[in-house]
């Protein structure tokens, strides 16, 4: 284990923050609900090892795919709403494995918290000893999901966010053996979850509805940043209409007309979140998207963000605050 700790406290400022949601790796993330995004994201990196916590107060889409071979082992501290991963439907301080290249997806339907861990597959030998079957590496060779124990994945959660503030505040490097300790004691937070389980839960293949919108979301990424219109996603992919919008009610709670807004409002709002004030017009970049009724258009993005398009595009990619995060709430 390294002798150094690394740590990293922000306020998020738009979903673009939760890009880094985990330490060290990219995710793709739209925005689904409606509201000024607010939330905090913290990582604490100790050696090759690093715990990411983070909160948020809107509906997210991510999705993930993995260029390392690092594994990455999640919890669910906190969800006002439905949480789903891959086909799993998470429950409260439930335990998420990703194994290493394995593409991944979420979808948080409302306010929530997260807890992640990222550290090399070979490391779990050392770091679950005494456990056989956790420190086999092939354990965490597929994905899997854990039911936590309600009592005891409420201790290990709050122990976990406990650890996470006083490393957040911790100024002073770590020594080897102190930085193994810190290491071994976020692990056992849930690793304690993954023990005291039910069964593995291994139902979470694709049913067809998310195979369904795999296929539709595989054909977006081909066609680039251009809109797409649902009518040639019903015409290129040979579906119905009503098909697509039983798909899209099942997997987000919303039909595909309005996923495809939130997801063009996305990139607008992406857009004019890294333009340099002067560089473009909030009209142009509409129309971009495809949406020419401008009235409309900053209704829309008003509600669906919080700030009015202008506003957006004023701060644009000038200096952004970094402050200290509260500690996260469960």
């Amino acid at each position: 284990m390294g002798q150094f700790l690394l740590v990293d406290s922000r306020k998020l400022d738009g979903f673009e923050g939760l890009q880094q949601a985990v330490h060290g790796s990219h995710v793709d993330v739209m925005q689904l609900g409606r509201g000024r995004l607010r939330g905090t994201l913290s990582h604490v990196g100790i050696g090759d090892f690093s715990l990411s916590i983070g909160t948020f107060n809107v509906g997210m889409r991510t999705q993930r795919v993995s260029s390392d071979d690092k594994l990455i082992i999640g919890m669910l501290l906190a969800a006002e709403e439905r949480v789903t991963h891959w086909s799993f439907d998470m429950g409260l301080n439930d335990v998420l494995v990703i194994p290493p290249l394995l593409e991944h997806d979420g979808v948080f339907f409302g306010a929530s918290a997260y807890a992640a861990m990222r550290f090399d597959l070979n490391d779990v030998a050392s770091l679950f000893g005494g456990e056989p079957r956790l420190s086999d590496p092939e354990t965490w060779r597929s994905r899997g999901h854990f039911r936590a124990d309600l009592d005891s994945g409420a201790i290990a959660s709050r122990r976990l966010v406990r650890i996470m503030s006083h490393l957040r505040t911790y100024k002073a490097g770590l020594t080897p053996s102190t930085a193994d300790f810190w290491t071994r004691s976020i692990v056992e937070c849930m690793a304690a979850n993954v023990m005291s389980s039910q069964p593995p839960d291994d139902t979470g293949w694709l049913p067809s509805a998310r195979r369904l919108i795999r296929r539709v979301e595989e054909y977006l990424e081909d066609t680039g940043t251009r809109p797409v219109h649902v009518s040639e996603i019903c015409a290129a992919l040979g579906v119905s209409r009503r098909t697509l919008h039983r798909a899209f009610q099942e997997v987000f709670g919303l039909g595909p007309v309005s996923f495809l807004r939130h997801k063009r409002l996305c990139a607008v709002h992406s857009i004019l979140h890294e333009s340099v004030p002067g560089s473009t017009t909030v009209a142009a970049v509409a129309m971009q998207q495809g949406f020419y009724e401008l009235g409309r258009f900053s209704q829309y993005y008003l509600a669906m963000f919080g700030e009015r398009p202008s506003q957006t595009l004023a701060v644009g990619a000038g200096p952004r605050l970094r402050v200290q995060a509260p500690e996260p709430e469960l």
